[in-house]
C-alpha cells in the first residue's frame, strides 16, 4: 500500500489541478472502499493530505492570476471555525458511540457523498454568460454570502472531508461573476487555508495516518502542478457527469451499508 497510494494521489492531483473538483469527495471513499481505512481515519488523512497538495496548487494558481484573494478571505472567515466545530462533533460522536462510530460515520459520509454527487451534476448543467476577467469588487451582500456559505461548507468538510471542491466551487460558480479559471483558482486557494485548519485539528485528535499522507502527497503534488497548466481546457461537462455518478454510487453504497 505504497505505490498504489501515490498513483491514487497523482490521479486526484491531476483532477483537482485541472477542475478544482473531486479531492475530498473522491479520496475519502477510495481510502474506505479500496484501501479499507476506518472512516474517521480516512477523513482525517484525506483532509491533511489535501492541505499539503492544495497549498502547492494554490501557490501555482496565485502565480497564474486565478485567485480572488478577498473572496477567499471571506469564505475562510466562516469555514475555518466551522470546520473545527465539525472535527469537535466527531470527537463527541466517539464518546457517544465508541466502537460503533465507524458505522455512524460511514452513513454520514455516504449522505454527504450523495449530496456532493448531486452538486456535481447540478453544476454540470448550470448555464450562464461567461464574465470577463476584469477585477471584481465585493459588495456587502457578497461578503455575507461568502461568510454564510463558508460556515455551512466548513462544518460539513470538518465532519466528512467532502465539500471543498463541490459545495464551494458550486457556490462560486452560481453566486459570483468569476471566470471559470478564477472559480478553480479561488476554490483551491480557499481550500488550502481551510484544510490546514481542519487537518491539524484531526492530527491533534489522532485521526491521521501520516505514512499514507506522505505516499499520497508523493503523487498528488506533481499531479496538481501538471493539472493546473490544463485548467478548464478539458471537457468539464463530461468530467462532472462522470464524477457525479461515481459519487452518487459510492455514497449510496456507504449510506446503505
Amino acid at each position: 500500500m505504497t505505490w498504489e497510494l501515490s498513483l491514487t494521489g497523482l490521479l486526484i492531483g491531476l483532477l483537482v489541478g485541472m477542475t478544482g473538483m473531486g479531492g475530498g469527495s473522491l479520496m475519502t471513499p477510495i481510502l474506505v472502499l479500496v484501501f479499507d481505512f476506518n472512516v474517521v481515519l480516512a477523513v482525517g488523512t484525506d483532509i491533511l493530505h489535501g492541505a499539503i497538495f492544495k497549498t502547492i496548487g494554490a501557490a501555482r494558481h496565485r502565480v497564474l492570476g486565478h485567485v480572488h484573494a478577498r473572496l477567499a478571505f471571506w469564505l475562510a472567515l466562516g469555514s475555518v471555525p466551522a470546520s473545527l466545530a465539525g472535527v469537535y462533533v466527531i470527537e463527541i460522536l466517539k464518546d457517544i458511540y465508541g466502537e460503533d462510530l465507524n458505522d455512524v460515520a460511514t452513513r454520514i459520509l455516504g449522505v454527504a457523498l450523495v449530496l456532493g454527487g448531486a452538486g456535481f451534476l447540478l453544476k454540470t448543467f448550470v448555464h450562464r454568460r461567461e464574465p470577463d476577467d476584469r477585477p471584481y469588487r465585493l459588495t456587502g451582500r457578497d461578503r455575507a454570502m461568502a461568510f454564510t456559505g463558508g460556515v455551512l461548507g466548513g462544518f460539513v468538510l470538518g465532519l466528512t472531508s467532502v465539500g471543498s471542491g463541490t459545495f464551494f466551487a458550486l457556490m462560486l460558480l452560481l453566486l459570483f461573476p468569476l471566470t471559470a479559471a478564477k472559480v478553480v483558482g479561488t476554490d483551491i486557494f480557499h481550500a488550502a487555508v481551510l484544510l490546514w485548519a481542519a487537518g491539524l485539528a484531526h492530527l491533534s485528535a489522532d485521526n491521521v495516518d501520516l505514512s499514507a499522507t506522505g505516499w499520497l502527497a508523493i503523487g498528488s503534488i506533481p499531479g496538481i502542478l501538471i493539472g493546473s497548466q490544463w485548467t478548464v481546457r478539458l471537457p468539464e461537462r463530461a468530467i462532472r457527469v462522470a464524477l457525479g455518478l461515481v459519487l452518487l454510487a459510492a455514497g449510496l453504497r456507504l449510506a446503505t451499508s
